[in-house]
């Protein structure tokens, strides 16, 4: 098993799985190492949704139509609109990470901050597990027919959505920034 360290280092965005599903126990693996995530106040916002492949094919569909609107022709934009549910429902496994969304302004930016410290702990767990993820995030999180597919309950807000599986390939690291030239030390 790999140090800290090393499980930081070799995280990557997978975006090729292989056909094996995780257990059920390395589902449970994942989510219980996402709720030792750090927390101010331990309200422990974050909801998790597991998705089986009919609910990975709705919540393909919600995308598919998105991407599908911005296609002219008819035809084309029903094979993107079918091309992108398939893709999700043969997907291994999909986590959608949930928030409740609390009435206080502050309170509610600290745990969108604990939940998405609770996804990296789903996303490093994983890695321990010789498994890897895609985070998935934006204006689709906020879609209601992709809230519907996903049955987010009212008062909770998807922070992200990750694909889960065994990597098929293992893509090199991308080059990034050193923290040293993001750094500064003051006296």
């Amino acid at each position: 098993m790999p140090n800290t360290l090393e499980t930081l280092h070799g995280r990557r965005s997978i975006r090729q799985f292989t056909t094996h599903e995780p257990s059920r126990a390395d589902i449970e693996a994942l989510l219980d190492a996402a709720v030792t995530a750090p927390n101010h106040r331990l309200t422990q916002p974050w909801r998790f949704y597991v998705l089986g492949p009919q609910a990975r094919h709705a919540y393909g569909l919600a995308l598919g139509n998105r991407k599908a609107k911005k296609i002219e022709d008819p035809t084309a934009a029903d094979s993107m609109r079918n091309k992108v549910a398939e893709e999700h429902a043969s997907l291994p496994l999909m986590i959608a990470v949930a928030m409740i969304e609390d009435a206080n302004p502050e309170i509610r930016e600290e745990d969108l901050a604990a939940t998405m410290m609770a996804v990296q702990n789903i996303s490093l767990a994983a890695v321990s597990l010789g498994l890897g993820t895609h985070l998935k995030t934006g204006a689709i999180m906020q879609d209601p027919a992709a809230r519907a597919a996903l049955g987010v309950a009212d008062g909770e807000r998807i922070v992200a959505v990750l694909n889960v599986g065994e990597p098929a390939t293992q893509p090199p690291a991308k080059e990034r920034k050193s923290a040293a030239s993001l750094t500064k030390w003051l006296p």
